[in-house]
């Protein structure tokens, strides 16, 4: 059994592997040397623009689409963003109108309450 520190997503887990070869279980004389995980480096999050309104992510997912250009002014209501959880295109809607910053890009994974975007 050797016995490892894990860090997912900025929690560190401790945990035993026993290792198997051939079907039949492989003992090492050796004690295991603690890992040393780097954390995961957060994507860098944009400055809040000025006193603009926050567009925080409703749930983790990847960005799919960003439906306007910055600096478009949009009402409130319209979708701004496309969000993908779990196979689900989730559309984000502007809660006011406002000129669009957008504080991510597409192809990035998001997690809950991340500022997508601020309207001022």
């Amino acid at each position: 059994m050797r016995k490892f520190n894990v860090n997912v997503n900025g929690k560190a887990y401790a945990v035993e592997v026993e290792e198997i070869v051939d079907g039949s279980t492989v003992s090492t004389s050796a004690p295991a040397a603690p890992v040393k995980v780097a954390a995961p480096t957060p994507a860098p999050a944009a400055a809040p623009s000025g006193s603009g309104k926050p567009v925080p992510a409703p749930m983790p997912g990847l960005v799919k689409k960003l439906c306007f250009s910055n600096g478009t002014q949009v009402k409130k209501g319209d979708t701004i963003i496309i969000l993908e959880a779990m196979k689900m295109d989730t559309p984000v809607s502007a809660p006011s109108d406002g000129v669009i910053s957008y504080s991510t890009q597409e192809g990035a994974n998001v997690d809950t309450g991340a500022t997508l975007a601020t309207l001022s």
